[in-house]
C-alpha cells in the first residue's frame, strides 16, 4: 500500500501514537474479555514470499499462507466480484484452520458509483462473500481520496442498507473527514449508531488517518512500514502497549494487517512482528540475513 508512504524523511517524522480519541472511552466497555489477535498481510501470492516465507517452488501458496497467518486483507475482491464457487476453492485450501478472509468492497461500488445506485453490485458482492461462511472476517469499504464529507449522506444511506450479520468497516481518506471537527464527530457518531467500524491506518505521511477512535469494540488496523528499519520495531512496541491497554478496557477482535514496503526484508520483519507480540516464530525460517533489531 503506497498511501501515505514518506520514506525519504522517515527518520525525521514523529510517528508516536496519538492519545485515544472520542468515542473510544464510550465504546469500550471497561471490562476485559476474550480478545483475539489476528495478523495478516494484503495477499498470499506476493513474489517476495518465494524462498523466504514459503519454500521455494511451492505451488499452493494460499495453503502455505494460512499456515503462517490467520487472516488476509483480500484486495482481490476490490477488482472483481468472484463467484461463490471461486470462493469455495479458497476456503477448501484453508479448511481446518482458524482463518479469516477480509474482503475489500469492489471499486465499482466504492470508487465508480454514487453508492446510492450500487444496489445490484452490492447484492452480487454480498452473495459472493457469503460463500466464505465461517471463514468470513470483517468487510471493509475503502473510499477514494476524493470522497469528501460533501457526499456524506450518500455514504450514510448506503451503510444503513448493509446487512447487520456481517461486520463492516469504512476507510475514509479525504482530509476533511478528520480536519473538520463537526464532520469527524458526526462520522464517528453515525458509524457507532450503525454498528460499523472505522479502519485505522498507521502510515507515515497521513497521521490524520490514525484517528484512534473506536466506533465498535473491535479493531481493523492497516500498518504501513518500511520493513527494514529500526523505527518499525519502535512503532510495533508502541502498538503492543496500546493494544494491551485497549484489551483491558474491553477491545475484542483485533485485525492487524501489515503493509511492508521493503521486499528484501519483508519475511524477516514478519518474524520481528511475531516476537514483539509473543507469537511462535514463522516456519520455515527465512533464508536471508536476519535483521539486528533487538
Amino acid at each position: 500500500m503506497d498511501f501515505g508512504a514518506l520514506w525519504q524523511s522517515y527518520d525525521q517524522l514523529d510517528l508516536s501514537l496519538p492519545a485515544d480519541a472520542w468515542p473510544t472511552t464510550a465504546v469500550l466497555s471497561g471490562v476485559a474479555g476474550d480478545s483475539v489477535l489476528r495478523i495478516g498481510t494484503s495477499g498470499w501470492s506476493r513474489k517476495e514470499y518465494a524462498g523466504t516465507l514459503y519454500t521455494k517452488g511451492i505451488k499452493d501458496t494460499l495453503a502455505e499462507y494460512s499456515r503462517l497467518f490467520n487472516c488476509v486483507e483480500l484486495n482481490a475482491t476490490h477488482y472483481k466480484i468472484y463467484s461463490p464457487d471461486d470462493i469455495r476453492k479458497w476456503t477448501d485450501k484453508t479448511k481446518g484452520r482458524d482463518f479469516r478472509f477480509c474482503p475489500k468492497v469492489p471499486q465499482s461500488i466504492s470508487h465508480h458509483s454514487t453508492l446510492l445506485n450500487a444496489g445490484t453490485e452490492t447484492a452480487a458482492f454480498l452473495e459472493s462473500i457469503r460463500a466464505f461462511e465461517t471463514q468470513l472476517g470483517p468487510v471493509f469499504l475503502q473510499l477514494s481520496e476524493h470522497f469528501s464529507p460533501v457526499r456524506k449522506l450518500n455514504l450514510y444511506k448506503y451503510l444503513e442498507l448493509l446487512p447487520r450479520d456481517i461486520r463492516f468497516y469504512v476507510e475514509v481518506r479525504h482530509p476533511d473527514w478528520f480536519e473538520k471537527t463537526a464532520e469527524r464527530e458526526e462520522f464517528f457518531r453515525t458509524l457507532h449508531q450503525l454498528g460499523i467500524g472505522v479502519v485505522m491506518t498507521d502510515t507515515p505521511g497521513r497521521r490524520d488517518c490514525l484517528h484512534m477512535a473506536h466506533t465498535i469494540p473491535h479493531l481493523f488496523l492497516r500498518f504501513v512500514t518500511k520493513g527494514g528499519h529500526p523505527l518499525d520495531v519502535t512503532r510495533l512496541h508502541a502498538w503492543k502497549e496500546r493494544l494491551d491497554a485497549w484489551k483491558v478496557q474491553g477491545l475484542q477482535d483485533i485485525y492487524f494487517f501489515l503493509h511492508v514496503h521493503d521486499g528484501v526484508h519483508e519475511a524477516d520483519f514478519y518474524q520481528v512482528v511475531r516476537k514483539v507480540f509473543g507469537l511462535p516464530e514463522l516456519s520455515p525460517q527465512p533464508q536471508q540475513t536476519q535483521m539486528s533489531l533487538f
